[in-house]
């Protein structure tokens, strides 16, 4: 069985290339989860975030958009001090500033997945690339997605994290063509 390159032998990203990775992904819980990692991401490795991924979701009780919107100060020196995750100042704020955008999304469009998935005309898109070293960093989509982000008041989701968020949710499918998950997704 033949698989992307970058999982390598590491038993957690191959568990996430496998079973995560690229598969088109709907649920709102899920997309804002995405959503935190991938800002987080920003200047580390994707593997540096899956190692501490239990924590993350126990840190930011689940991943819960409404909850986190509604942290205070009390909840932000909780996570400043929390050796299990990424301690940074500017991801913490940027990621209950997120909570808060998402929720006014959610109740403009009905969901987060109506408002993100129409940048790929709600339909993932299915790349054709043979090695890992042809996968882009950032798109036309990603930067368009970047931007209107930004314009609503999203904080970490420059285009790369953009990109990084859309291969996560199976927006694109970038596994390599010889991948056994490139079929199947």
């Amino acid at each position: 069985m033949q698989r992307c390159e970058w999982p390598r032998d590491d038993e957690d990203m191959i568990e996430y290339h496998d079973n995560e990775w690229g598969l088109p992904l709907h649920n709102d819980k899920k997309l804002f989860e995405f959503l935190v990692l991938d800002a987080f991401q920003a200047g580390l490795s994707w593997k540096t975030i899956l190692k501490r991924r239990k924590k993350f979701e126990k840190a930011f009780h689940s991943f819960d958009a409404e909850r986190i919107s509604k942290y205070t100060e009390k909840d932000f020196k909780r996570l400043m001090n929390d050796a299990g995750i990424i301690r940074n100042r500017l991801k913490i704020l940027g990621t209950i500033e997120n909570a808060k955008r998402f929720l006014e999304i959610q109740k403009e469009f009905g969901s987060f997945d109506k408002f993100i998935w129409k940048f790929v005309n709600h339909k993932p898109i299915k790349n054709n690339f043979k090695s890992i070293k042809q996968l882009p960093a950032k798109t036309e989509v990603s930067d368009a997605m970047s931007l209107e982000l930004k314009k609503r008041g999203f904080k970490f989701v420059g285009s790369t994290i953009c990109y990084a968020f859309m291969q996560a949710s199976g927006m694109v499918n970038d596994h390599t063509t010889k991948c056994f998950r490139y079929e199947e997704v």
